[in-house]
């Protein structure tokens, strides 16, 4: 079924497998939609270099990002993640969150076919969306920018979205409204990434 879906999404406004999970329990759910070109240029650059360097370069998953991952694992080390932006997006639309062999089995095979029919653009703006970026239910980055700023994702700034990439990873727990030294520093970060040269002729290249 979601390699059927999948083409359906070159258009409309796709929702997370966790959306309908709290729809279903009754928990808050706020999403309000809103489209790449409408957004702050510093969104996706930020997000992109938080999330996945390599996005604009790899076809839906970065094997050798997987193979660090994979080698950190064999020598005892604590592993980070090797997910792609299109591999979040996979597990995301279709699949479910925690760590499973069966689950990541799945979801190689769906991110390779969503970044075939899918354009790099479309699958961002997807991300972008439906990626959970608030403690109480807020999903996508015009929600999440309202709760931390009190303004669109139109409007923001660097440092403003670099804070919000930054708690990509645990929104619970990270604040980009009130954040922590990590935070902040992770923020310092990928504003720097996101200002390099390779990132913005690459994204430049798939707008």
């Amino acid at each position: 079924m979601p390699y059927l879906l999948t083409p359906l999404y070159r258009i409309g406004h796709p929702v997370s497998t966790l959306m309908v999970r709290r729809w279903l329990k009754g928990a808050p759910v706020n999403r309000q939609w809103i489209d790449l070109e409408a957004m702050s240029p510093y969104v996706p650059l930020s997000v992109v270099a938080a999330e996945d360097a390599r996005f604009c370069s790899h076809h839906g998953v970065d094997w050798d990002a997987l193979r660090d991952v994979v080698d950190d694992a064999e020598d005892g080390e604590v592993s980070r993640g090797g997910s792609t932006i299109t591999q979040q997006v996979a597990k995301n639309l279709f699949l479910w969150p925690g760590r499973s062999y069966i689950r990541k089995g799945l979801e190689l095979p769906l991110a390779l076919w969503i970044d075939r029919v899918l354009p790099k653009q479309r699958i961002l703006e997807i991300y972008l969306n439906i990626a959970e970026l608030g403690p109480s239910g807020q999903f996508g980055a015009e929600a999440g920018s309202a709760y931390a700023f009190g303004h669109s994702a139109a409007r923001l700034s660097p440092r403003e979205a670099a804070l919000l990439a930054s708690i990509l990873p645990n929104p619970v727990k990270r604040s980009a409204r009130n954040p922590g030294p990590g935070v902040r520093r992770l923020a310092g970060t990928y504003m720097v990434r996101a200002q390099s040269n390779a990132l913005q002729r690459c994204w430049g290249e798939n707008r």
